[in-house]
């Protein structure tokens, strides 16, 4: 049970390999501000100890592994990106910026759909709950998948399946998902978290700075970054700019609580 004082991000050390769970059950692991510095925090404590060799990464709860932004913290005002400037470079939810050397593990539990597609796609590998489910919903709001969705859901399958994804908003399930290619496996609900552990402890179980290097190769990560992304990053920052400010995108969330068919005026 999660309380207002309990940490957003919370990681627990089992010999090699870290075990991150994002820990707002209650919001459905939706990503805020305290999200965004605990998980951002928690990704660089393990790339930066000898002693961890892989990350596993989850959500608290049964529901979900991530809801994406916390739409109730954005309409209170609220900024949901880290709260040290010098972090905001991480991106959402501290990680999709955020290239590190440690492979990453995704155990995704529940519903991923926005930003927690956007963070299993950054992940490096991914297993799945049979009760998962993934998409990118953005455009039935007026939005865009704009934490890198729109153009990686391209790059982790073949091109025209992950534009159905893209352009339906439709979601998928696990074992769709996994036959797509978006993830590894999928194992029973209570196998999980097992499963996924016993994958990091067995990269773990290699040499880690030639698992390092292997996964900075196979990533194009080069000096903490992936300039391979500059351009697809730069033309995201314009298409936000120009989307998020129409009045589509006004109009997506607001039919959205009123539980109605939104009215587009590709304006």
């Amino acid at each position: 049970m999660t309380t207002e004082n309990s940490p957003a991000v919370v990681t627990e050390n089992r010999g090699h390999v870290a075990v991150i769970t994002i820990n707002r059950p209650e919001a459905r692991n939706a990503v805020n501000s305290a999200v965004a510095d605990g998980l951002g925090d928690a990704l660089d404590h393990a790339d930066n100890d000898p002693e961890i060799r892989a990350i596993v990464l989850t959500g608290a709860g049964e529901q979900s592994f991530c809801a994406g932004a916390d739409l109730k913290a954005i309409s209170r005002g609220e900024r949901i990106d880290a709260t040290d400037r010098s972090r905001r470079a991480w991106g959402f939810a501290g990680m999709v910026t955020h290239p590190i050397s440690t492979p990453i593990i995704a155990a995704v539990n529940g519903t991923a759909l926005g930003g927690g597609t956007e963070l299993v796609l950054v992940s490096d590998l991914a297993i799945a709950a049979e009760r998962a489910t993934f998409g990118l919903p953005e455009v039935k709001r007026g939005l865009i998948a704009g934490a890198g969705g729109a153009f990686r859901i391209v790059a982790a399958m073949p091109k025209k399946l992950g534009m159905e994804i893209l352009l339906t908003g439709r979601a998928v399930s696990a074992k769709r998902a996994a036959n797509l290619g978006l993830i590894n496996r999928v194992v029973p609900d209570d196998e999980l978290l097992d499963t996924a552990i016993a994958l990091a402890e067995e990269i773990a179980a290699n040499a880690p700075l030639a698992v390092q290097a292997s996964k900075r190769l196979a990533s194009g990560i080069v000096d903490g970054s992936i300039s391979g992304e500059d351009a697809s990053w730069a033309a995201n920052k314009t298409e936000i700019a120009h989307v998020f400010t129409s009045k589509d995108a006004q109009e997506g969330p607001r039919a959205f609580a009123e539980k109605r068919t939104p009215v587009w005026r590709a304006e």
